[in-house]
């Protein structure tokens, strides 16, 4: 694949859940007979379960970031370096330090954010989803004593689809051990028309959990706009809602980079291969938040994606067996306060509609999603 012998070069944008299992997988099977290059603009991994440990004390972000510096496999190497233009026909890759031509190319560069695409967000309320907003949500909720919280989904389509609901059972167990729970009106709103609509039983275990905590939740229903002087959200539907506290999931859009690019489609986002992962463009995968996959957008979603596309260049590049096609079975975990988790096990692409089954929360799946960021960070950083 590479002229003279030399190692075939890998490049993959986006340092996420895909990113660094593929790197991880290429790494584990052929070493230094692979140069893998993983480009990211951040410095530091934070798990998505770690921004609601950040939004209710339970953890510093300091705590939670895990450096892209130890990274120590062999084969790779990890650039902190923001992607200016992506060439998918010559797989080239233009950074704010240099150019990259790759043999195979690799896009899990994930989605943004777009707060402001719902009027009045910015100014009246809280996005909670990256970092940042989590930070700030978490200095609000501090002082909070007394009101309505609106959590709302503002999009389709959006990460971690358990993660408004954790909020509430989050904000209720908070509430709660203040002593101020009876003073709290919480309503969830989801642009979806069930908690996980292909799962009965996992939809199911949420909205018992949401009712035994008197928190209020309305299925396909979209805030379209916030008035924060009169704090109010107005829904799709005609209701307005006065509310004290707003923490809305913000509208998801492909980054302006892959839009520019020409590798996605009219909408923005990568179409691909669900079987394997692979572009229009021969050589260029994509996995992720980014793509059209017919499945949820989510960490371990991702992850499962970018095993494929390993077992897929692992038979190309070394002497593995030809890859099975991607499964779309995915294990979620999902707080409900008090110090237990349950779980849905998802399968999105078997033989029959997707499907899923819920484990109720209970302190051994507390530990089991313990040993999951674990089992990462071993894999992943190298860390214990």
């Amino acid at each position: 694949m590479s002229p003279g012998g030399a190692a075939p070069k890998v490049v993959i944008l986006g340092a996420g859940f895909g990113g660094l299992e593929l790197s991880s997988r290429l790494s584990e099977e052929l070493g230094d007979a692979v140069a893998v290059t993983i480009i990211d603009k951040s410095d530091s991994f934070v798990f998505g379960f770690s921004k609601l440990d950040v939004m209710f004390g339970k953890q510093p972000i300091a705590d939670a970031r895990l450096y892209y510096r130890d990274i120590a496999k062999p084969g790779v190497e990890f650039r902190q370096e923001t992607i200016e233009s992506i060439d998918p026909v010559a797989k080239r890759v233009v950074t704010d330090a240099g150019t990259y031509d790759a043999d195979v190319l690799v896009v899990a560069l994930g989605a943004d954010l777009d707060p402001e695409a719902t009027p009045g967000l910015v100014e009246g309320g809280y996005e909670f989803y990256s970092i940042p907003g989590a930070e700030r949500a978490g200095e609000v909720l501090a002082d909070f004593d007394a009101g309505t919280v609106l959590v709302a989904v503002l999009g389709p389509f959006f990460k971690c689809p358990p993660a408004p609901y954790e909020t509430a059972f989050l904000l209720h167990e908070m509430f709660e051990e203040r002593g101020i729970r009876g003073a709290v009106t919480i309503h969830v709103l989801s642009t979806l028309p069930s908690p996980v609509p292909i799962s009965p039983e996992v939809s199911g275990g949420i909205l018992s959990a949401l009712a035994e905590r008197n928190i209020e939740f309305s299925p396909s229903s979209r805030v379209t706009a916030l008035d924060p002087a009169t704090r109010t959200a107005t829904v799709d539907d005609g209701r307005t809602l006065s509310y004290d506290l707003f923490l809305g999931v913000p509208v998801h859009v492909p980054p302006a980079v892959v839009r520019d690019s020409g590798i996605s489609e009219e909408d923005g986002w990568i179409a691909i291969d669900p079987a394997t992962f692979a572009t229009k463009f021969p050589d260029v995968y994509a996995v992720g938040d980014v793509t059209t996959a017919p499945v949820p957008r989510a960490g371990v979603i991702a992850e499962g994606e970018a095993r494929t596309v390993a077992d897929v260049l692992l038979a190309r590049l070394g002497d593995a067996a030809d890859a099975a096609p991607y499964s779309g079975k995915a294990s979620c975990y999902i707080e409900f306060g008090g110090g237990v988790v349950g779980k849905a096990d998802m399968e999105f692409l078997g033989a029959g509609p997707p499907s899923g089954s819920f484990t109720a929360p209970s302190v051994a799946l507390t530990a089991e999603k313990e040993e999951f960021g674990a089992s990462r960070r071993r894999r992943w950083f190298g860390r214990g």
